[in-house]
């Protein structure tokens, strides 16, 4: 897109901010896509269904150039949460939505997503349980379980590729939440389908889960990974640099571990104060047996000093994670800011849309699309909580 047409974008946006409306009936609906020989390759979701995604085709200048987004949902850990699972769209395509909304960084509308609005747009659906890295099965006689993410991520892309992905000039591989997960474990290996010559990127949104204790000390969230790792065969898929430099191999599934390790430009977005973050690896019910937190989790307003000096740590935490990536001169781009949120590119008003979050003046959309074309660097840190008064404030 030209600077001048950016320019006639952000002076609408800006011009349109007491009125602007954009009503369900102009969201961008897209049909699913089933991988129809995913099976012979054995890569099929937790219940043996095929796996799906979405594609809405590119045109015009980006019609060369490919934005696949993982969908995110959360893990299985253990035999009943997957046999669970399974019974779900997070686990079988036989129940997952033939439409899905197409919006924010995946909109085809210009003024809702100046950048990539017309490349070609990919959702791959989450159907595995340990973020597409998953190689393995599971059969007592009664219970049978399929844990085939790495197997889904391969399929989609080699079906993809003869659709125009394998000839792509350019490409960003993104991701919400266990989808930005699955964008730090598959950045690299994305890269290696595409052409020598073709500008390859990647990005995660809300998917730098940190390697924490909570607030009764536990190591919930390092335990929870270490089940999914084990049960479904997903070290064998982790980044060979990371896992042969630690102790335990399995860490290599945490961001802040795989992330030195990427060779393609990555630029990570998060909320400092990740609310799924906050909810579950922070402060879990099973941290909390007596919900003190309970009301804190509704209401900011109802935090305590001292709680409010908890999630400042949560802060500090992720900022520490990522001090190294922020003061390195790779080719990186980051966006902390500070709101109480989870995911924020598939959102319409949190990615671009007159009232969008800012930093440094700066929307989400805006700073992604600076890193990726290379406008100008985009490492931006957001002040602690409750300075920024731009936040979209979402504890659910």
């Amino acid at each position: 897109m030209t600077m001048k047409l950016r320019a006639v974008i952000n002076f609408l946006l800006l011009t349109c901010a007491s009125w602007c409306v954009y009503s369900d009936d102009d969201r961008l609906m897209v049909n699913i896509t089933l991988v129809q020989n995913a099976s012979a390759q054995g890569a099929v979701c937790l219940d043996g269904s095929l796996p799906a995604y979405h594609l809405d085709s590119g045109f015009g200048d980006g019609a060369s150039n490919w934005l696949l987004e993982f969908e995110g949902g959360g893990w299985c850990n253990d035999i009943k949460s997957c046999l669970e699972r399974a019974q779900t769209r997070r686990g079988s395509s036989n129940y997952m939505n033939r439409t899905e909304v197409f919006a924010g960084i995946l909109s085809n509308n210009a003024s809702q997503n100046p950048d990539f609005y017309n490349w070609n747009r990919v959702k791959l659906r989450y159907c595995d349980g340990a973020s597409f890295a998953g190689d393995g099965k599971f059969d007592n006689g009664t219970s049978l379980l399929y844990f085939r993410g790495q197997r889904i991520w391969q399929a989609i892309i080699h079906d993809l590729l003869p659709k125009g992905l394998g000839s792509a000039a350019k490409a960003l591989l993104s991701g919400c939440s266990a989808g930005g997960l699955a964008s730090f474990l598959h950045c690299d290996n994305f890269t290696s389908y595409l052409p020598s010559n073709a500008s390859v990127k990647c990005m995660s949104d809300a998917g730098f889960f940190l390697n924490i204790k909570d607030i009764s000390l536990n190591e919930t969230i390092k335990s929870i990974y270490n089940d999914v790792v084990s049960l479904q065969g997903v070290q064998q898929n982790l980044n060979g640099n990371c896992t042969s430099s630690r102790s335990d191999p399995k860490q290599c599934f945490f961001p802040q571990y795989a992330l030195p390790y990427i060779k393609t430009p990555f630029f990570v977005l998060n909320a400092a104060y990740d609310v799924w973050q906050f909810h579950n690896i922070l402060v879990p019910s099973s941290a909390d047996p007596g919900q003190t937190w309970s009301h804190c989790k509704q209401n900011l307003t109802a935090c305590s000093s001292d709680q409010i000096n908890i999630l400042q740590g949560l802060r500090n935490d992720m900022l520490g994670a990522l001090s190294v990536f922020y003061n390195s001169s790779n080719s990186g781009g980051m966006y902390i800011n500070s709101c109480f949120v989870h995911c924020q590119s598939e959102q319409q008003d949190t990615w671009f849309a007159p009232d969008s979050p800012r930093l440094n003046n700066k929307m989400i959309a805006e700073a992604v699309g600076d890193w990726y074309f290379g406008r100008r660097e985009t490492k931006e840190i957001d002040c602690a909580y409750p300075c920024d008064n731009t936040c979209h404030t979402k504890m659910s």
